[in-house]
């Protein structure tokens, strides 16, 4: 028996490959199949079975591709009713795979159909437990994502119930592995692991201490911050039958420096995915940066239009990689890439815009001497500006910043950060994408600029304090 986690880091999520005498099983697989084919193929094995946790939200899943290429079933638990062929299976039914079993766990809470799967070894002991976003590394699955007719409290109730009835009742040795892990807004605050056992999770998950239904239901649904709006457009295109991926990456082509410019000119997306440091050296004017090198799928998902088509700008190479990830939220309409990248367009002369950098003791320097014609714009949640942020500074956070541009000052010279030094480049695309030219990105972030000596900053208490 064996078994792998592949856990992709930039939307917080666990799939899963298991396999048992040349025979193997994916759960929850992404649309970039090939990690999973490859697997098979150096173990010698054939893919038997994908299974589903559950209709995704916050990304779309690569069953159709892989039931393609491998001609496997697509298994789901109970309830679940999607377009496409699948094997619906019933609680408590054991599907054999090589020497082991996998049994069906039909626990419904996040969503109805969602089901955990328990492996059985080759002695039928329980062995592990997948999850999906029934149950995280200290957390549970919120209850307010697709609930058709039911109430959030109302499926936090059927949670509750499955995890007395379905997950308390297996032995502490079993190993847990859920879908996602910390970062992911499937939940409230999952922990830094991205495994665990039933025993740990027991003493440690919050979720599982709970014996009263009443005060579970409220703690689940107490304090959820809306979830990001592209959810249901996934959901929605997990149960159908969308465009495979090798179609996608297909209908994309690369673009010459005019062919590029004439499409610009039309209602398109201009998205650069460089590096954040390569961007703001300089950019073709309109465009949005979301870099690979951060949560890209989600802040993609979050931020861009899904009925407008996408042009790209990448680093040379990282073509491929762009069009897949942005795949990974149902980002399909994307019609062309820079050919030759933004060196072609500078190349040409033709206009480009930048981002000015500052280092956070130049804005010490400035709020001491010019803060009357300036305004700190943070973008960070809500959450993180309670927990600490500049005196003077306004929270307009990065998933709400386009639709809160009217209230931005324009009158000022704007300082934007974040708490790093990533999001605050997007939001500075975004602003100067609206005609808002004067404007600072602070580098570092607020991790650095709490440090800076004699900072105002107001931390939870209201108290204003002076950070040494």
């Amino acid at each position: 028996m064996y078994v792998e986690q592949i856990y992709t880091n930039c939307i917080s999520e666990a799939s899963y490959y298991i396999e048992s005498d040349g025979q193997a099983a994916i759960i929850d697989p992404l649309r970039d199949t090939e990690k999973y084919l490859q697997l098979a193929k150096q173990r010698n094995a054939n893919i038997e079975y994908i299974f589903e946790t559950h209709f995704h939200a916050d990304f779309v899943s690569g069953h159709l591709e892989l039931a393609k290429l491998t001609h496997a079933p697509i298994v789901y638990g109970p309830h679940a009713e999607p377009i496409f062929s699948i094997h619906k299976a019933i609680d408590g039914e054991e599907i054999k795979l090589g020497k082991i079993k996998i049994k069906v766990l039909h626990t419904p809470g996040h969503t109805l159909e969602s089901t955990c799967y328990l492996l059985l070894d080759e002695n039928e002991k329980p062995n592990a437990v997948f999850t999906g976003d029934t149950l995280f590394v200290g957390d549970v699955g919120r209850p307010d994502l697709f609930s058709g007719n039911l109430t959030k409290e109302e499926l936090a109730g059927m949670l509750f119930d499955s995890l007395q009835t379905k997950i308390k009742t297996l032995p502490d040795d079993v190993t847990v592995y859920p879908a996602h892990g910390p970062g992911s807004a499937c939940g409230k605050a999952l922990g830094k692991e991205t495994f665990s056992t039933i025993g740990n999770q027991r003493i440690n998950n919050y979720a599982l201490r709970h014996t009263s239904k009443s005060d579970f239901i409220k703690d689940v649904t107490t304090g959820l911050n809306a979830p990001p709006i592209y959810f249901p457009i996934n959901a929605k295109l997990n149960q159908q039958n969308h465009l495979l991926l090798d179609e996608v990456m297909k209908s994309v082509k690369a673009l010459s420096v005019d062919e590029f410019e004439a499409i610009a000119k039309t209602d398109v997306v201009i998205l650069d995915t460089r590096n954040t440091q390569t961007f703001v050296e300089g950019f073709i004017p309109q465009s949005i940066f979301i870099g690979l090198d951060g949560r890209f799928a989600e802040w993609a998902g979050t931020l861009l239009p899904y009925n407008k088509p996408i042009i790209l700008v990448t680093e040379i190479g990282k073509e491929n990689e762009s069009i897949m990830r942005l795949s990974r939220v149902g980002l399909d309409n994307v019609k062309g890439f820079l050919q030759g990248g933004f060196e072609s367009w500078k190349n040409t002369g033709k206009k480009i815009d930048m981002i000015i950098n500052i280092e956070a003791d130049e804005l010490r320097i400035d709020l001491q001497f010019d803060e009357n014609k300036m305004a700190v714009i943070d973008v960070r949640k809500p959450s993180e500006f309670e927990d600490g942020h500049i005196d003077v500074a306004e929270n307009f956070s990065l998933a709400d910043l386009e639709k809160n541009i009217a209230t931005i000052p324009d009158n000022k010279n704007l300082y934007v950060h974040c708490a790093g030094g990533y999001r605050s480049v997007i939001a500075a695309s975004i602003l100067k994408k609206h005609g808002v030219h004067q404007l600072r990105n602070v580098l570092g972030g607020y991790g650095v600029i709490a440090k800076i000596p004699d900072m105002p900053i107001t931390l939870p208490s209201d108290k204003k304090v002076q950070l040494n």
